[in-house]
């Protein structure tokens, strides 16, 4: 009998598989939502199967539902990325996941029904349902980390293999699917308090559905190329497959510049003149500095845009620590910062830039080494200006000044704060 199940539990994962990748192949003709609802349709039987219908192969005790349909889909999401991009793939799983989350909360909802009598004493097993759905929301978040894990496992192996299409996509899904097995008998466990055997005849089970769809998989080449991997990086993958460009556009309306998670320039421009004019009316001071990372474009034409944002990024994450909480720190444009200094006078302002100047000089490095520094210009109202544009027209000029003495170093009205030692911040 366990050849037999064994028989037919092949059956099905070449069966499953080739009706998936036949719906994806003609998905130009039928649309690709077809193929998603086939997804989705799919999702309730595999985690109903995996927690009620066990059979018994040669190596354990075994559920179709997770070990063939689960297994295929997510070996189905990685050819969708490997046909269309990782933004489409992201719309099944999200998708799977919100409307998982909807059904437990609405079966909470249910529940609150005084139910009918139905014939024959049959009667709602609430109970389960709860499970039920929980145990789905499970499978869902296990989907969405093995989705992601598995796209960019693919392409971190085509580094290494990058002509073994099929041997890449085999040892992709293996090593998720050993990760997932792991995840869903915790669950099983807990819900259903599951044995030993179905963790190690699952894990098996799963391997060898693996080995059907890399053969499937190998097959289907043959009649249907696989676009070539244009070598993105994994960063920008797992930005696309997590909606990190619509997170960067919410932060640009936000006012936050998105790669330094300081203000940007338009949130610069509405709040700074307020703050300025609210310092002089009262009667204080309120002072601008203008920061700017000296020689930065040799860090992106020596070592790339990727390294040079990475040292960008560090640069305002150490010019925020050393600010104080009443700053206001923004991204001007390029390498150039702009701190608004409330309710501070000039020499509070040129002794506060000198350490931010100190704290960048001794924390950030380029790639080689070397320290990154930064040239700053301070400028401080009424005395300088009263206003916004007045002000940092005169910061500018200091900066300017700052650069042509030999960089690193701290401009203000009376020069380079070498002539203002031992000034404390106000």
């Amino acid at each position: 009998m366990q050849m037999f199940n064994l028989a037919l539990f092949l059956c099905e994962a070449v069966i499953y598989f080739s009706v998936m990748m036949a719906l994806l192949h003609f998905r130009r003709q039928l649309g690709l939502g077809v193929f998603l609802t086939a997804l989705g349709v799919m999702h309730f039987m595999e985690t109903y199967l995996a927690a009620v219908y066990y059979i018994e192969l040669p190596f354990g005790t075994v559920s179709p539902g997770s070990s063939v349909f689960f297994a295929g889909k997510l070996m189905m999401v990685l050819l969708l990325y490997l046909k269309e991009d990782a933004a489409t793939v992201r719309q099944p799983i999200y998708g799977l996941f919100l409307g998982n989350l909807f059904t437990v909360g609405i079966a909470q909802f249910l529940q609150l029904h005084e139910a009918a009598g139905l014939p024959a004493g049959r009667t709602v097993d609430v109970s389960f349902m709860n499970e039920m759905g929980w145990l789905m929301v499970l499978g869902t978040a296990l989907l969405y980390l093995d989705s992601i894990g598995i796209i960019l496992l693919y392409e971190r192996l085509g580094r290494m293999f990058r002509k073994h299409t099929v041997l890449r996509f085999a040892v992709s899904g293996a090593a998720l699917l050993v990760f997932d097995q792991i995840g869903f008998f915790i669950g099983l466990s807990i819900l259903f308090d599951a044995p030993a055997s179905v963790f190690v005849g699952g894990m098996i089970a799963k391997l060898v559905a693996v080995c059907v769809y890399a053969g499937l998989f190998a097959i289907y080449l043959k009649l249907d190329h696989v676009p070539r991997a244009t070598q993105r990086d994994l960063n920008d993958i797992f930005h696309d497959l997590t909606f990190r460009e619509r997170y960067q556009a919410l932060l640009a309306n936000s006012g936050v510049d998105g790669l330094t998670s300081v203000y940007d320039r338009r949130r610069l421009q509405e709040d700074a003149p307020e703050l300025i004019r609210q310092c002089l009316e009262r009667g204080g001071n309120c002072s601008i500095a203008i920061i700017d990372a000296d020689r930065f474009k040799d860090i992106n034409d020596l070592f790339g845009h990727l390294k040079g944002d990475e040292v960008l990024k560090e640069v305002a994450a150490r010019l925020k620590a050393a600010s104080r909480p009443t700053d206001h720190l923004s991204r001007f444009g390029g390498e150039e910062f702009v701190l608004v200094l409330p309710d501070t006078n000039h020499d509070g302002a040129m002794a506060l830039a000198e350490r931010l100047r100190n704290n960048v000089r001794s924390a950030v490095l380029r790639p080689d080494g070397n320290p990154v520094t930064v040239s700053i210009g301070v400028a401080t109202g009424p005395e300088d200006g009263d206003g916004f544009e007045a002000l940092l027209a005169a910061a500018d000029r200091r900066l300017y000044q700052a650069k042509t003495d030999g960089r690193d170093r701290v401009h203000g009205r009376l020069g380079s704060f070498e002539a203002m030692k031992g000034v404390q911040p106000a």
